[in-house]
């Protein structure tokens, strides 16, 4: 019998979604603060400590948990929302930047996935967050983004958001899979990961595709983004006027010149 709430949802949007989940009376939906778009009045809405999955532990238990998700980049604080009326509401969630939400069922993929630690949106309420820590040497110190990893454990739905375009790749027993370590989204716990040289060490200098790879070898389920936010946030960090005011480098004819005519 499912432990978690069974909630209803529509994924609407192409390169900005957003997720409208249908709650019955009395369930639930748990997210992290400040992704609600919109509610219905009977909604309401409360900050839990912790992972806000329901389960009952002690004073100790609370802080652990709460500790962790600092260790994520999250706040120490979940939004639970429940549906407090007598008829069907509904609500949504919005991605933080551009992508594609995908909605994974746990109880599909083994009861637990691990996911890069700013993907996950909401779940439905019943369903647990932690944290993950990858094991290896190698993996922890130059794993990147994917070294401290949230854990979703449970038998409900949750909603991961990534960027830009999603691929699913489904890997046989051995079967082997070298990924850029910012672009692994999720993968189920049977996948082996680990951090590999990415080739020779000229490659690794001037090859531009980083030091290391993320290595996933099946069997298991991998998903793959095409836009981590990170390069997203590093080019557009890179094309930012250095010195304040406006850049005339791009669309410009005289390019640099112009920089030489502003005074720049």
């Amino acid at each position: 019998m499912s432990r978690a709430d069974v909630i209803d949802y529509q994924i609407f949007g192409e390169e900005m979604q957003f997720v409208e989940v249908e709650l019955d009376p009395g369930e639930s939906a748990v997210a992290e603060a400040g992704m609600m778009m919109y509610k219905d009045p009977a909604i309401g809405m409360d900050a839990v400590f912790g992972d806000g999955s329901g389960k009952s532990q002690d004073l100790w238990g609370a802080l652990v948990g709460a500790g962790k998700r600092l260790l994520t980049g999250e706040s120490l604080f979940t939004t639970v929302f429940q549906n407090r009326g007598f008829a069907k509401a509904k609500m949504a969630f919005a991605a933080p930047y551009p992508g594609h939400i995908l909605a994974l069922n746990l109880s599909e993929f083994g009861g637990r996935l691990l996911c890069q630690k700013d993907s996950f949106l909401a779940a439905a309420k019943g369903v647990s967050l932690g944290i993950y820590f990858q094991q290896r040497i190698m993996t922890g110190l130059f794993g990147g983004e994917g070294f401290i990893m949230q854990s979703l454990d449970g038998d409900g739905l949750v909603f991961v958001h990534a960027g830009g375009c999603i691929i699913r790749k489904d890997l046989a027993a051995g079967e082997t899979l070298h990924v850029d370590t910012g672009c692994v989204v999720a993968f189920t716990q049977n996948v082996d990961f680990q951090v590999v040289r990415a080739g020779s060490i000229k490659s690794m200098i001037f090859g531009g595709e980083g030091v290391f790879f993320a290595e996933l070898k099946g069997p298991g389920t991998v998903w793959i983004q095409s836009l981590p936010f990170s390069r997203l946030a590093g080019r557009m960090l890179a094309s930012a006027p250095q010195g304040g005011g406006r850049s005339t480098d791009e669309g410009s004819v005289l390019g640099q010149l112009g920089n030489l005519l502003d005074g720049r």
